[in-house]
């Protein structure tokens, strides 16, 4: 089977015959769409944010829409990552922080109004779907009965303590004999 993976790869570099059964997962797809979407966000709000406070009739509020597409651009890419829970979790305090912002563009004389009412919907039903993400990608914990894995035994040491404690003495004694002689 044909992977574009391996158009990248270097010689000698193993090929890709087939994908991880994680990312064949609805609720990693979900996580990686919501993140590739919030790093996309993310640019356009650092890179063009007098266009986002100039649609929302906010104006004067760039800083803000700029430090928001860092925090998404950072969500984003963390919900690409092993970790992506965090970046969920991350992503669902991010949509509160939206939503309050907007709100606060609601304002009698604010002529966008139209506009910050259908953002916050939009933010509502990402807020849904971060949350939903969040949920269904958080470690799995085993269950009140599951057996647990108990090592009092095990010291650390493939070979054992006393195996560790002879080789350090022999090194010690190797030493101090090149330093006495």
């Amino acid at each position: 089977m044909f992977h574009f993976s391996n158009i990248t790869r270097s010689k000698g570099d193993p090929k890709i015959v087939e994908g991880g059964s994680s990312l064949k997962q609805p609720s990693d797809q979900l996580a990686r769409a919501l993140g590739w979407f919030s790093i996309g966000l993310g640019i356009v709000e650092f890179f063009a944010p007098r266009r986002v406070t100039e649609t929302l009739g906010m104006e004067g509020h760039e800083t803000m829409v700029r430090a928001f597409g860092v925090r998404e651009i950072l969500a984003g890419v963390m919900s690409l990552s092993v970790d992506k829970n965090a970046g969920l979790w991350a992503r669902v305090g991010g949509d509160g922080l939206d939503a309050a912002a907007l709100l606060s563009g609601l304002t009698p004389d604010n002529p966008k109004k139209g506009n910050i009412a259908l953002a916050l919907l939009m933010v509502g039903g990402i807020a849904v779907l971060d949350y939903r993400a969040a949920q269904d990608t958080k470690p799995q914990r085993p269950g009140p009965n599951a057996r647990r894995k108990l090592y009092p035994n095990r010291s650390g040491f493939p070979k054992g303590l006393q195996a560790a404690k002879d080789r350090a003495k022999e090194m010690i004694q190797h030493a101090t004999a090149g330093v006495t002689s």
